[in-house]
């Protein structure tokens, strides 16, 4: 049997992020807002930046294999972001437990708890529904200058 470790990340943790973060984005480049040569080119500073929000990381037999992100919209929302499961780590339920954390995290703090969907993302979509998530009817492109939309979607109180 597997040990599986969920953790929440600290800036001195960046590489562990980053390292993450350039895989999942190399994987999955429509899923996210962002591109890996933008932030290929982030600073140490930069990736610490990053971790002042409410990152997640599942660990499995130490190995960094799933993640997940919040940031803060106000004091009554946090949107997840950078939800991601290494492939040779997925149907292990990683990002539930990813998802698990962020949401009781977000929760804990009295906010509501947004995401995005990438449209075509079958298996996020599936995911998320099965959680909770509702969509509430807005679309967005999924980063400037994208034909791909993302689908916001709520988990209800």
């Amino acid at each position: 049997m597997r040990a599986v470790t969920i953790r929440s990340l600290v800036p001195d943790d960046w590489e562990t992020w980053r390292d993450l973060r350039l895989r999942s984005l190399a994987d999955a480049p429509d899923s996210f807002g962002s591109t890996s040569a933008r932030e290929q080119c982030f600073s140490e500073a930069d990736w610490r930046d990053r971790l002042m929000a409410t990152p997640v990381v599942a660990f499995v037999d130490g190995t960094p294999a799933a993640m997940g992100g919040a940031f803060h919209g106000g004091e009554e929302w946090a949107h997840i972001i950078a939800m991601w499961t290494a492939p040779q780590f997925r149907r292990m339920g990683l990002s539930r437990m990813v998802l698990d954390e962020l949401v009781r995290q977000i929760r804990g703090q009295g906010r509501r708890v947004v995401l995005d969907v990438t449209r075509g993302n079958a298996a996020a979509r599936t995911a998320y529904e099965r959680y909770g998530f509702v969509a509430t009817g807005r679309a967005e492109p999924v980063r400037e200058g994208s034909g791909l939309l993302v689908d916001e979607m709520v988990l209800p109180d």
